[in-house]
């Protein structure tokens, strides 16, 4: 099969729970080929995601292809840093930041600032909170980073990995965000995060 057609969504799903099953399902095939690379895996993963979202119109109710980003953003410490230079000066700062990773959608904020007292944004609060948050309205969140002014709605799932001890290292986080209010609940929440727990496990990080 063509990966490209991983993207298509039969029309016998009618429900989110359906689809996030099959997204996870084509994601888990895609994965198969055991390239635990994060960059190409998460590209890969954007990319599903964004064009499945787009193809499945009863998501939102009212037939909307409402999905404007999908992508990630990644803790800088997974990126090589700079080892000699003026760079150095700035390596202890990036280390308090998400940059931007693979996505798909208009071009988006390069980092967020994860910094105590600094920190802000649905991206950012994920982080550090080490859980997902899903916003109806995010005029009324506070210091949400508006990439794009025509998100209403926004999901961001964090990609936890656990040590053999049970200590937690938040990654990164995947995010999702929509053009109407309202856009995710529950059922994404659910599926988002399944989602992020394969792609934990299936890349070298």
């Amino acid at each position: 099969m063509p990966h490209a057609d991983s993207a298509l969504v039969p029309e016998i799903i009618t429900t989110k729970a359906e689809f996030w099953a099959h997204v996870y399902s084509q994601l888990d095939l895609l994965l198969e080929s055991q390239q635990r690379n994060w960059i190409t895996n998460l590209s890969n993963a954007s990319s599903l995601i964004y064009n499945s979202l787009l193809a499945f119109r009863p998501h939102f109710g009212n037939g909307q292809r409402a999905v404007n980003w999908c992508g990630f953003y990644l803790d800088a410490q997974l990126f090589p840093q700079p080892t000699t230079g003026a760079r150095d000066k700035g390596s202890q700062a990036a280390s308090e930041r998400l940059l931007l990773g693979p996505f798909n959608g208009k071009p988006a904020c390069q980092y967020i600032n994860t910094a105590p007292g600094k920190a802000r944004g649905v991206c950012a609060d994920t982080f550090l909170q080490k859980r997902t948050i899903v916003v109806s309205h995010v005029e009324n969140y506070p210091g949400h980073i508006a990439c794009d002014g025509e998100t209403q709605s926004e999901v961001v799932c964090p990609l936890i990995m656990r040590s053999a001890e049970g200590n937690l290292r938040v990654l990164g986080v995947l995010d999702l965000d929509c053009i109407v209010a309202e856009g995710f609940d529950d059922d994404d929440k659910a599926g988002l995060e399944k989602i992020a727990e394969l792609l934990v496990k299936a890349c070298d990080w």
